[in-house]
């Protein structure tokens, strides 16, 4: 085993997991495409790419598990790419199944565990028992009149996609075009996506000619079903210049052997290029060839040095609110040019650190479809598994969110998909006896909503049985039976988020424990979000998470309860008002005032949290009204502080369960204020309460 450095083992691990999500990904495609009865060679052919890069780097930093299982796969999709073993369902599952396994290997490898040799070993067996049937040889003929040049440089693989064409009645047709060097990157990726839409690009290499340093020249051979005028009006420009390649009349072009074809393992990156033909470039002026080098422009940053930088940006939040406190001074004390210029200073130190806040967000943030790509193969699996027909449909997958948010919603996510396919959607017989399509589907949505992301798992099942939903937290004790009629239906769908309370009496591998959903509704909640549920009973059910977008930074209201100065998330607060204890009403044993024509909860904050006071109440009073979905919940305070933007740090081991509080941030002075969780304030009295009012037991914890 190579001795590595402890970071280029998590650039490894980085890396590694970035290759088996685009694996994973490539798979759900052909997954997608076979369902709709077409297919893209390329996605294979990239698959055996990024197998043969994991397999490379898991060498070089010792990890030999991953390294065996990705030797035999990529033997297997060299074989499907080449057309040697036919791609159908029982191979996909198997391709499935080893990115299952990757993950799993990854993760243990991360760990420093042991790893699943059994399992590795048993797939492993299943790929080599897969047969392959040899090739086409060499000395088959290709009867097109195509330049020799053209034909000694093709790969193995392309030397199979161009007789696939041919054999399938394609045309064959050749695009020379140019470009200007400092754009040959994007304008051939474009071109290519045009073309994509009309066939398929066998390979593409430079002419040996150009009109200077400034342009190049390359010949695109692509195989189509459409005419030369179809492809003119489509591609055609003053760039490119398309014709079609005519067939022999007699004899044919035989394509000779090759001492080394342009492949993956003849490639000292161990990844074969995706512009030229090595032998081609030998003519090449070497300012082409610099401009022909892709220089990477991102790179990976440990989150938690983000989290330290985010540290300082509080910190220096904290330095801008000193100086706005002195410059004020000054100008009050009659330093009125020194104060003044003071404030200049501020006011540009303040928008270069709201710049440098966004810059830092902007990083952490993820797109969530690297979750949705997890649970796609879940869904796969599973309904595989039970024997139903299901289709996901995602929506918003480029929606993006904070990194540490995303790690921490697989699990959440995964559970209630395993609800949907286990709970929701009925089997075949029972969707036909009520007129549903026989293909159960899930939906997966998410989107962005002011400072905070939506995300939506609806399907279209049987819905909540809230009636066995009832009779199970009856019998569990989580509802007096005296209460039951007073229940409303959201009040009982909410049910399902209690330990234990599962409509299920037998239990399977899915679910059935009575555990699950109050682990999702915990987790969510620690993530600063709410998750409600709608359901109409044989329609469906649609299961609704409000998120933050990042708890990274965040602006805040502060204020203050007994002597102590307390923080609210500014995107969690929908306004603040002035309270008046005259106007406090109450209704089904919680105190609530009108606003505005509507009713509003409240709840005093010194009471909820269980500070004691040394003097009385104020005279003057304010209800800062927090609001997530469609709750909302008046926080009645002593005294507004402001706006401010704060670095939210976690409380350590022995607070961290502490519900009420998101964590703590720095004031200044030495001083820490705590920063409330208006989710789970919000869910312990509005929903616990609700619970525990009409059972008899307190809501407050």
């Amino acid at each position: 085993m190579v001795e590595v450095s402890e970071k280029a083992r998590e650039d490894f691990f980085s890396e590694a997991q970035e290759i088996i999500e685009v694996l994973s990904r490539n798979l759900l495609t052909i997954d997608e495409l076979q369902r709709h009865g077409s297919s893209d060679p390329s996605l294979i052919n990239e698959a055996f790419r990024s197998v043969h890069t994991l397999k490379g780097l898991s060498s070089l930093f010792g990890a030999p598990t991953m390294g065996g299982l990705a030797h035999h796969l990529e033997d297997v999709l060299d074989d499907l790419r080449l057309g040697r073993v036919d791609f159908d369902n029982t191979v996909l599952d198997l391709l499935f199944r080893a990115v299952e396994l990757f993950t799993k290997v990854l993760a243990i490898e991360k760990a420093g565990g042991v790893q699943p040799t059994a399992a590795v070993d048993e797939l492993i067996d299943q790929i080599r028992r897969m047969g392959a049937t040899p090739g086409p040889s060499a000395d088959d003929q290709v009867n097109y009149e195509l330049d020799p040049g053209i034909l000694s440089v093709l790969t193995e693989y392309e030397e199979h996609r161009l007789r696939s064409n041919i054999e399938g009645g394609l045309r064959l047709f050749k695009l020379r075009v140019r470009f200007e060097l400092a754009t040959i990157d994007r304008a051939l990726e474009e071109i290519k996506e045009q073309a994509r839409k009309l066939g398929e690009i066998i390979t593409y290499l430079p002419t040996g000619e150009s009109g200077g340093i400034e342009t190049i020249e390359l010949d695109l051979l692509m195989a189509s079903g459409h005419d030369l005028g179809t492809l003119v009006g489509a591609l055609g420009g003053d760039n490119v210049i398309i014709e079609e390649v005519p067939r022999r009349r007699a004899g044919g072009v035989s394509v000779a052997p090759r001492p080394m074809a342009r492949t993956a393992e003849h490639h000292p990156t161990g990844q074969a290029p995706d512009l030229v033909p090595f032998e081609a470039t030998l003519a090449m002026p070497n300012e082409q060839l610099a401009s022909l080098r892709s220089v990477s422009q991102t790179v990976r940053v440990d989150i938690r040095k983000l989290d330290h930088l985010m540290n300082i940006v509080g910190e220096l939040a904290i330095v801008r609110g000193a100086i706005a406190r002195m410059a004020e001074r000054l100008h009050n004390d009659g330093h009125r040019q020194v104060g003044t210029e003071l404030m200049r200073l501020h006011r540009n130190f303040d928008r270069r650190l709201e710049e440098m806040q966004d810059g830092i967000i902007e990083v952490r943030m993820v797109p969530l479809g690297q979750v949705f790509d997890r649970l796609a193969r879940v869904v796969r699996q599973i309904s595989h598994d039970v024997g139903k027909d299901i289709r996901l449909v995602i929506t918003g997958a480029e929606t993006e969110i904070d990194k540490l948010i995303v790690e921490e919603l697989s699990d959440p996510l995964m559970h209630m998909i395993r609800n949907s396919i286990d709970h929701g959607i009925e089997s075949a017989s029972e969707r036909d006896a009520v007129g549903k399509p026989l293909t159960g589907t899930i939906a997966l949505n998410a989107f962005q909503k002011g400072n905070h992301v939506m995300l939506e798992v609806e399907d279209d099942g049987r819905g909540v049985d809230e009636k066995a939903v009832l009779e199970r937290a009856v019998r569990l004790g989580k509802v007096s039976p005296d209460e039951v009629d007073q229940l409303t239906r959201a009040e009982i769908l909410n049910l399902i988020f209690l330990p234990g309370v599962s409509t299920r009496d037998s239990v399977d591998d899915l679910s059935g424990r009575g555990v699950g959903m109050d682990i999702v509704k915990t987790n969510i909640s620690k993530l600063g979000g709410v998750i409600d549920v709608h359901s109409e009973f044989g329609i469906g059910t649609k299961t609704t998470i409000t998120l933050p977008i990042t708890l990274a930074i965040v602006s805040a209201l502060m204020f203050r309860v007994a002597g102590n100065t307390f923080a609210i998330p500014l995107a969690s607060v929908s306004e603040a008002i002035a309270f008046d204890s005259a106007g406090v009403r109450q209704v089904d044993g919680r105190d609530v005032i009108s606003l505005r024509g509507t009713t509003l909860p409240i709840c005093r904050l010194d009471e909820l949290l269980g500070i004691e006071r040394s003097a009385p109440h104020p005279n003057r009073s304010f209800a800062v009204v927090a609001s997530l979905g469609t709750r909302r919940l008046g926080l009645v305070v002593d005294q507004l502080l402001g706006q401010q933007d704060i670095v939210i740090k976690p409380l350590g081991k022995l607070l961290r369960d502490v519900r009420g509080f998101a964590g703590a941030t720095e004031l200044g002075d030495q001083h820490v204020g705590m920063v409330l969780d208006a989710a789970s304030l919000i869910d312990e009295v509005l929903v616990s309460s609700d619970i525990g009012l009409r059972s008899g037991k307190a809501g407050h914890g």
